[in-house]
């Protein structure tokens, strides 16, 4: 169980804000945290590990205080037992992936390193450098050394953002798979709808500096607008008049698909707004959620 009660102070680009989070998360959950860039979510991720200092509350994380503004106590990052994966991989291109994996360790256990390798699929790259393997394969060695320090919880900063659609989805399978293994507490920050739905329990949406809706993805992407056969959220990405019909070009996934919109809704929908679109049968329903800005 983490309890989280935060204040912080950010600079955004309209001027300053408050960061200021009261969150309690269930041991063993995969929470996401998703909102625009620059709503605080990067900077969260770091006060749990202790790289960046709040100016005020409590972290407590499985009954163990990490951080009380009241009472002084700021447990050092090394001392806080949690594991972060960062867009950036940050390892030692001079060492071979198991030297890795082994530096990761404050206890060095080589068969747990090989099995970790085993797990992770890079028993036949361990004596090769990162800097010789794809992206994909160096994100999964960042996963595996931040499960080698035993964290009490495991925290991601949008790991798998600079991968390909291909690649991406194999990671997430293998996320969820070490997350449901080792039993651990996740946080994942991300901006991919499909991957949240996909990877979190739960999910917090982040609008400079609070959390202004908080559950399961379905409740707070979809909520209960339609009783829908099928449904998802994209982006309008055009809108045309073809003879006496408009069509909306949205875009879900890697895909393209076309919509047929009524003269209302083509009137009061724009390219870059955020939309649900549902169906019942054959007759697609699409909804705005959010304006362009």
């Amino acid at each position: 169980m983490i309890r989280l009660t935060l204040v912080k102070t950010l600079s955004g680009t309209t001027g300053p804000f408050d960061l200021s989070i009261d969150l309690t998360i269930g041991q063993c959950s995969l929470l996401s945290l998703y909102g625009k860039s620059g709503s605080g979510k990067t900077t969260l991720l770091r006060m749990l590990a202790g790289l960046e200092k709040p100016d005020s509350g409590r972290i407590e994380v499985n009954g163990e205080l990490w951080f009380d503004s009241s009472s002084g106590v700021n447990r050092p990052p090394q001392k806080r037992q949690a594991g972060m994966v960062f867009q950036q991989y940050a390892l030692f291109p001079s060492m071979t992936v198991r030297e890795n994996l082994l530096f990761a360790q404050d206890r060095k256990d080589p068969a747990k390193v090989d099995e970790m390798l085993e797990l992770t699929g890079l028993s036949a790259l361990k004596n090769r450098q990162p800097t010789t393997l794809s992206g994909g394969q160096q994100q999964r060695i960042a996963l595996a050394r931040a499960i080698l320090r035993n964290p009490g919880i495991l925290l991601l900063d949008e790991p798998l953002s600079a991968l390909d659609l291909q690649t991406r989805t194999r990671l997430q399978d293998e996320i969820h798979a070490i997350h449901r293994r080792f039993g651990l507490t996740t946080i994942l920050v991300s901006h991919d709808k499909q991957e949240v739905f996909k990877l979190a329990d739960r999910v917090a949406i982040l609008e400079t500096g609070r959390v202004v809706n908080e559950g399961t993805p379905t409740e707070v992407f979809l909520g209960r607008i339609t009783s829908d056969k099928f449904s998802f959220v994209s982006t309008i990405l055009d809108i045309r008049k073809v003879d006496c019909i408009y069509l909306a070009v949205i875009g879900t996934g890697n895909e393209l698909v076309e919509v047929v919109l009524c003269e209302r809704d083509a009137a009061s929908l724009k390219p870059g707004d955020e939309v649900l679109v549902a169906s019942k049968a054959f007759n697609p329903i699409v909804v705005k959620l959010r304006d362009t800005r």
